[in-house]
């Protein structure tokens, strides 16, 4: 065989399935925060269609959820603790001060 005719050729490799990180039986719902807390950062950002690996339907449906939970206080807007533990040194120190007459 040729060189030209070798780079057509599929390789053969064989590809690991990877399992869909959304079972059929699995309910997206803002209530079901093991299956919600997969698909957010460490900072609490939603995680991209592509690192998810999942369907454009899944997506929105996370995305749904993920937004309802936020709004009732099941998930926090944001996930930093350090600038959370920042911002309340800051107010302990600059919001308590008194007047002394």
């Amino acid at each position: 065989m040729d060189k030209s005719k070798r780079l057509f050729l599929k390789s053969k490799r064989s590809f690991r399935r990877r399992l869909p990180p959304i079972q059929s039986g699995d309910r997206i719902d803002y209530r079901n925060m093991s299956l919600i807390s997969r698909f957010i950062s460490e900072q609490g950002k939603i995680l991209s269609r592509r690192v998810n690996r999942l369907t454009l339907k899944q997506q929105r449906l996370i995305t749904i959820a993920i937004k309802q939970a936020r709004i009732l206080s099941l998930l926090p807007f944001l996930n930093n603790e350090k600038e959370f533990e920042k911002s309340e040194l800051v107010a302990r120190t600059t919001g308590l001060r008194t007047r002394k007459k």
